[in-house]
């Protein structure tokens, strides 16, 4: 899924995003979201974005 542009979104848009991509899968042996995120919070690490200060693509977290 394409993030919504910063320029024709929401901040509400934005956050819907950023929580529907992150969201557990529960199945940790196949996933790694978590190990990408390494602990931190998606809401906080995304916050430029969300906030419209940040593209998405900018924020992406460097793999392990």
């Amino acid at each position: 899924m394409t993030p919504p542009r910063i320029e024709q979104s929401t901040k509400e848009e934005r956050l819907a995003f950023v929580l529907n991509q992150w969201k557990c899968l529960s199945n940790c042996e196949i996933c790694g979201k978590c190990s990408m995120l390494r602990g931190r919070n998606e809401e906080m690490l995304y916050a430029d974005y969300i906030d419209g200060k940040r593209s998405y693509m900018d924020i992406i977290p460097d793999p392990l």
